[in-house]
């Protein structure tokens, strides 16, 4: 006879993991299906964010930024260092470090919330029934009220620059470099792009990267992306738009790549070669041909608002389904399922959603670009004001960006908010916060900030947006 579960969860990744506790926690009995072995060789939770993406990524973004730091800005404040020493193995391990605590974290939580993970693959059949392959052992079918689908996502691979893990990488690949590369190249100037682009050139590398489309940044506001390009490029990252990836050669230990763009076609050798256009939904196996779940021509699962598939008592989340692939995401629609299996009414907005680029400075936003407010025709207003006009700001070096909001000119709604600069993506929630309470700008701009505080840019981009900002000079836009 075949166990039976309340709640079956295929994927421990952020979504699937965060869904099994809180299924718990309603009381249900839970089950979450894992395969992922770590490069410990044990199985791990967490999925790509924890184990070979959002965490590790971070870990070495901001190693590599206290080394350029103290390369490049000790100085000014009066600190010498002397001769730096860059002993990358350390800063390896310290990555595989944080990354272990916070997995092995995930596994002290459902021994607490008393979740059973088991190890292994799960595919969906007919009547929400699931097919275990355990890591070890005999296959075998278990039965559940509801089923949970957070399989995540995988890096998209392109035929013109294929894979290897050694000349070629992937995200994956790309925090495991066991020394600097002297010459990099990218395809892909998105999220994982940068950010992999900016740890690697901080530590010495020369890096190119190579984006096919024309526009750099397009989901982002564009005042915004021009003036975070002036910035990664003065940091040393040679950005080419319009840059098509045609063909890649691997040697022993390079790569030569033939590019074209507005200027003809292009050839470079590189050390290493980073592949990030993207990710795709991990469908491989997932389902099988009776299970009813809909699929759409990009390989989503279809599900509606609150992530219900078309089979009743199926759901699927996070980068499975449509909207962003990013962890907090996949969070929140792990929470809202289990939420609606216990009969809530809980919904994700997603018009709230934020985005982060974690380079430095970082970059981050919510809520609408002026762009898509324009497109739309209603009329609105911005304000935008620069870290310089900001002391604390300046004080701590980090004088570069800016805050921006958007703001619906006849209700004074909060729109859209967009920030380049230090801890935007802290400062960032401020935005949401307004979008999710439905503030007018006019809310913002009666609030007393701290001072001195990084803070103060929100409160004078507020102010910005009626000519009312105090530490900047402004001029009144011609109607």
């Amino acid at each position: 006879m075949s166990e039976k579960y309340d709640v079956i969860v295929i994927g421990g990744g952020p979504g699937g993991y965060v869904a099994a506790i809180r299924a718990a926690q309603l009381g249900y009995k839970t089950a979450c299906i894992e395969k992922r072995i770590n490069k410990q060789g044990d199985p791990a939770l967490g999925g790509t964010c924890l184990n070979v993406g959002c965490i590790p990524s971070k870990a070495l973004l901001d190693s590599s930024w206290k080394y350029h730091e103290a390369e490049e800005a000790f100085a000014d404040h009066g600190i010498g260092v002397g001769k730096l020493n860059l002993d990358l193995d350390t800063m390896l391990q310290r990555k595989d470090k944080v990354v272990l605590q916070l997995t092995g974290g995930v596994a002290q939580l459902f021994k607490a919330n008393k979740v059973d993970w088991l190890q292994g693959t799960g595919q969906l059949k007919a009547n929400k029934q699931v097919v275990f392959k355990p890591l070890e052992g005999d296959e075998q079918t278990l039965e559940a009220e509801n089923v949970v689908l957070a399989a995540g996502s995988v890096p998209i691979d392109i035929p013109v620059a294929e894979v290897d893990q050694q000349i070629i990488v992937d995200s994956t690949g790309a925090l495991e470099f066991t020394s600097v590369p002297k010459k990099l190249g990218v395809i892909g100037a998105g999220v994982i792009g940068l950010e992999l682009g900016s740890v690697w050139a901080r530590l010495g590398s020369q890096v190119t990267v190579l984006e096919a489309v024309d526009t750099f940044l397009p989901a982002v506001d564009q005042q915004i992306a021009k003036e975070a390009m002036k910035q990664f490029t003065k940091q040393g990252l040679d950005i080419h738009l319009g840059a098509r990836v045609t063909g890649s050669k691997k040697n022993k230990n390079s790569v030569r790549v033939t590019y074209t763009d507005g200027d003809g076609e292009h050839e470079e050798t590189f050390d290493r070669l980073i592949v990030a256009v993207g990710r795709r939904p991990y469908t491989e196996g997932l389902l099988s041909q009776d299970a009813g779940v809909t699929l759409d021509e990009r390989n989503f699962i279809y599900v509606d608002n609150q992530c219900r598939t078309d089979v009743p008592g199926v759901y699927a989340i996070g980068d499975l389904v449509r909207g962003p692939a990013l962890a907090h995401k996949a969070i929140e629609e792990g929470v809202m399922v289990a939420e609606v299996i216990a009969g809530e009414h809980t919904q994700v907005n997603y018009d709230a959603v934020p985005g982060v680029i974690y380079t430095h400075p970082e970059v981050a936003w919510v809520g609408k670009t002026e762009e898509e407010v324009k497109e739309s025709g209603e009329p609105y207003k911005t304000g935008a004001v620069p870290f310089a006009a900001n002391g604390r700001a300046l004080a701590a070096g980090e004088s570069a960006g800016m805050v921006k909001f958007v703001v619906d000119e006849k209700s004074d709604r909060v729109l859209g908010m967009h920030v380049l600069g230090p801890q935007a993506s802290e400062l960032v929630q401020q935005g949401v916060i307004s979008l999710e309470f439905g503030a007018s700008i006019e809310d913002l701009q009666l609030m007393v900030f701290g001072h001195p505080s990084l803070s103060e840019t929100v409160h004078e981009a507020a102010l910005a947006t009626d000519y009312k900002a105090i530490h900047v000079a402004q001029r009144r836009r011609k109607k």
